[in-house]
């Protein structure tokens, strides 16, 4: 019996949704080439030890898969790749989410539903507990930055993962300009053929 190709789980960022414009570029790049069903984005709760069991839930359902995070979801996915022996691709990735969230805990409204939720203090401590001190199989990851970032320092994921394999882009902004561009890379790089 022949393996099932493999799938591509999105994983967005803080205050995302599946609603998202990569989230989007990507679906109607499966749905084109027939493959809607290989693409998984799944909608995440605010809260990280919730978002991670719908993570591990999702990966569960999709069979062989590789991930790819955008800004909280790569620091998602990085944790991810590491305990499942996953290749990922991570998009302007928060390197140490807590210490960038711990400034929006009380009332936040997610981007794209409008959804009003309060964010927990004990929500930016939970995730230390997802933090991977260093990339334990550099090669099986690929960061895509750029140094337009208007939500991070690109340069803390340059270093973090200093040993993978890592695209540069001058300018650019956290939404990741051009997105649609790199998608052949991602699925080369992810071993997924459409």
């Amino acid at each position: 019996m022949s393996q099932p190709a493999p799938s591509l789980v999105y994983i967005h960022g803080f205050n995302s949704s599946p609603a998202s414009f990569k989230a989007g570029v990507l679906r109607d790049v499966f749905e084109r080439a027939g493959a809607g069903d290989r693409l998984h984005t799944p909608a995440l709760p605010p809260e990280p030890r919730r978002a991670m069991a719908t993570l591990e839930a999702t990966l569960a359902a999709a069979g062989p898969c590789a991930l790819l995070g955008s800004s909280l979801g790569g620091f998602y996915a990085t944790w991810l790749a590491e305990h499942h022996d996953l290749r990922a691709v991570l998009v302007n990735p928060a390197v140490r989410p807590w210490r960038l969230l711990d400034k929006y805990t009380g009332i936040n409204h997610n981007y794209h539903t409008g959804e009003a939720y309060e964010l927990d203090p004990a929500w930016v401590e939970q995730l230390r507990h997802y933090a991977v001190p260093e990339p334990g199989k550099p090669e099986q990851l690929l960061l895509l930055a750029q140094t337009g970032d208007e939500s991070l320092d690109w340069r803390e994921g340059w270093e973090y993962y200093a040993d993978c394999h890592l695209y540069r882009g001058l300018g650019g902004s956290h939404g990741f300009d051009d997105f649609d561009a790199f998608i052949p890379l991602v699925l080369r790089f992810c071993g997924i053929e459409l």
